[in-house]
C-alpha cells in the first residue's frame, strides 16, 4: 500500500439530508420537501474527495459494525488508504440529520458514535500520519486527537479544524492545547467566534500558527500565511442546491492542489473551485468534479491573484 500525502482524522457518518419550507416552531411539525440518505462526516468528506481528486490520502477513523457495506465500498472505491479505517463493537456508526431551509440555512442533529469516544476504544491510529506530508484533524474527541498529535508532531504538518464542534466539544483548555501542537488552523467565520475566545484573541487570524484559513461564505476566505494576509474569492457555482460538505471539499481541494505542486494562495483558490461544484447537488460527495473541471473553473481566479 502506498504512503499517504495526507492523513485525515474525523467522523465517518451516515447523513440524512432534508429540506423544509421553514423550520418548525416548538411542539409543531413541518413537512419534509426532499430527503436523501448519504455517506458523510467531516473525515469522510475530506478524505474521499481528496482521493477522488488524485491526492494519496489515508482515512484514520472508527465506525460501528452497523456501517453499511455499500458505503464502505464507496470509501474503498475512492482509492483511499484504509488500513486505519476500523470497525468497532461498542458504538454504532455516527449519524447526522441535516435540515436545510430554502435560504440554505442549516440545523443539524448529530450522534457522535465511536469517533467521539476514541479514548474509550483505546486504539492509537498513528502509522499513516507518521508517513504523511500533511495531517488534518477535524471532528472527533479532542483528548484523543491531542494524544495523537503528541506522537506524530515533527513528522508531519498538523492542521486543526474543529468545525461545527467548535462551540460545544472544544473549549478554553483543549483548543489551546491542540493549537500549540498544530501548524495550521481551518475554520469558518461562525466557528472563529468561539475559537478566538478560547485563546483570548480579538481576531482568529492572530492564532499562533503559520497558516490560518477562515472561510466567510459568499465573501470568500480570509487567510494569513505567516505575516501576509490575503482574501481568496468565492468561485461562482452554476447553481446552489445544498451547502452540505462544502467546507470539507474545500479542504480536500486545498491539499490536492498542494500535492500537485501549487503554492498556498493558488491551492486555496483551487479549493474554492472544488467547493463550487459540490454545492450544485445534494450531498457532500455526490458531485465531486474531475481535476480538469476544477482547473478550468479556477484558472480565471488564479490569474486574478497572480
Amino acid at each position: 500500500m502506498s504512503s499517504p500525502f495526507l492523513s485525515v482524522y474525523g467522523h465517518v457518518t451516515v447523513d440524512q439530508i432534508v429540506t423544509v419550507r421553514k423550520f418548525p416552531a416548538d411542539n409543531t411539525t413541518e413537512d419534509i420537501v426532499t430527503k436523501m440518505t448519504t455517506l458523510g462526516g467531516t473525515g469522510t468528506n475530506i478524505a474521499v474527495a481528496a482521493a477522488k481528486l488524485g491526492c494519496p490520502t489515508a482515512l484514520c477513523a472508527f465506525v460501528g459494525n452497523d456501517f453499511p457495506g455499500s458505503y464502505e465500498k464507496q470509501i474503498v472505491d475512492s482509492g483511499l488508504i484504509t488500513d486505519e479505517f476500523l470497525h468497532v463493537d461498542k458504538y454504532e456508526t455516527s449519524g447526522a440529520v441535516v435540515v436545510n431551509d430554502p435560504n440554505m440555512v442549516q440545523k443539524v442533529l448529530f450522534y457522535q458514535g465511536p469517533q467521539g469516544f476514541a479514548d474509550d476504544i483505546g486504539i492509537m491510529l498513528t502509522e499513516n500520519a507518521k508517513k504523511s506530508k500533511y495531517t488534518h484533524f477535524c471532528t472527533g474527541q479532542p483528548s484523543y486527537y491531542i494524544r495523537i498529535m503528541d506522537e506524530i508532531k515533527g513528522r508531519t504538518s498538523i492542521a486543526i479544524d474543529p468545525a461545527q464542534e467548535s462551540h460545544r466539544i472544544w473549549n478554553n483548555e483543549n483548543f489551546p492545547a491542540a493549537l500549540s501542537r498544530s501548524d495550521s488552523l481551518f475554520c469558518n467565520n461562525f466557528e472563529a467566534e468561539s475559537l478566538r475566545k478560547y485563546i483570548g484573541a480579538d481576531d482568529i487570524m492572530d492564532a499562533d500558527v503559520g497558516l490560518v484559513v477562515c472561510t466567510h461564505g459568499a465573501e470568500g476566505s480570509k487567510v494569513r500565511i505567516g505575516d501576509e494576509r490575503i482574501t481568496i474569492p468565492v468561485v461562482k457555482a452554476d447553481r446552489v442546491v445544498d451547502p452540505t460538505g462544502c467546507g470539507d471539499t474545500y479542504r480536500a481541494g486545498f491539499y490536492t492542489a498542494l500535492y500537485k505542486g501549487f503554492d498556498v494562495p493558488e491551492a486555496l483558490t483551487i479549493a474554492a473551485s472544488v467547493a463550487s461544484f459540490v454545492v450544485q447537488e445534494t450531498g457532500a460527495l455526490t458531485n465531486i468534479p474531475t481535476w480538469d473541471m476544477v482547473m478550468e473553473r479556477a484558472e480565471p481566479y488564479i490569474r486574478e491573484i497572480a
